[in-house]
């Protein structure tokens, strides 16, 4: 691969990932916290490849006439160009966070084996209790103390169908998308026909106690009193 081929790619992926820590299309691969190191490193690569490029530059106008290089010039593939493809992507596209597939693929919900060691933290007095949909499944699943029983909760997330069944779900990460996993509480009590699939919906309801058991893959019954379609929100996975 040519030095100025290295260069405009260098550019062009450092720009992209620049372009994609500095508007906020990194929360659909990445947690919000890898943002510094993702304009960290786009700044570098775009400082080296800009640095590489002067430091050509001044070396063709101290040679003028090629002849130290003219023997390294013996012909230029194409294939390093197909590299520009995924940026190109990235800059025309921007594929969207994962949605309802995924959670399809998988039939495990990511709380199951989340045990935890220390009990539970008392829920807020609050009428509504806004939870994610990872606690919501987990104290379902484990805690014994039942502190979710006749408590209304409200859980943010997005429509999900398999056969006949409805659920609202997310997807939580550790680190990227592609250690997603998915999380979900099946819904019912509604009528659920006129949410389409991936809509984004906040859910008011209550859980049937006991009802995340190892039978069920630990997948709670939301029976739900309220659902209101929303906008995507900006950040789609559950830390």
């Amino acid at each position: 691969m040519r030095r100025e081929t290295q260069n405009i790619l260098l550019v062009l992926l450092g720009g992209a990932l620049l372009k994609l820590a500095l508007t906020g299309t990194y929360l659909r691969y990445v947690k919000e916290s890898l943002q510094p190191w993702l304009v960290l490193t786009g700044g570098v690569m775009v400082v080296l490849a800009l640095v590489s490029i002067v430091r050509d530059i001044r070396g063709g106008q101290q040679n003028p006439s090629g002849v130290e290089h003219a023997g390294h010039e013996h012909g230029t593939s194409r294939s390093p160009w197909m590299l520009l493809l995924p940026v190109f992507a990235v800059f025309l596209i921007s594929p969207p966070a994962l949605g309802a597939d995924t959670v399809n693929r998988s039939d495990r919900n990511a709380a199951q084996e989340a045990k935890a060691s220390s009990g539970f933290a008392p829920l807020p007095s609050d009428d509504v209790v806004p939870l994610t949909i990872s606690e919501f499944v987990t104290r379902t699943a484990w805690d014994d103390s039942g502190s979710l029983d006749d408590r209304t909760v409200k859980l943010t997330g997005f429509v999900v169908r398999k056969d006949a069944d409805v659920f609202i779900a997310r997807l939580t990460i550790s680190c990227c998308a592609a250690d997603a996993s998915p999380v979900k509480a099946k819904m019912v009590g509604q009528d659920f026909a006129a949410l389409p699939t991936d809509q984004w919906v906040e859910a008011t309801g209550r859980v049937v106690p006991g009802s995340a058991t190892k039978e069920s893959a630990f997948v709670p019954t939301f029976t739900v009193s309220q659902v209101v379609p929303i906008a995507t929100p900006e950040d789609t996975y559950e830390g």
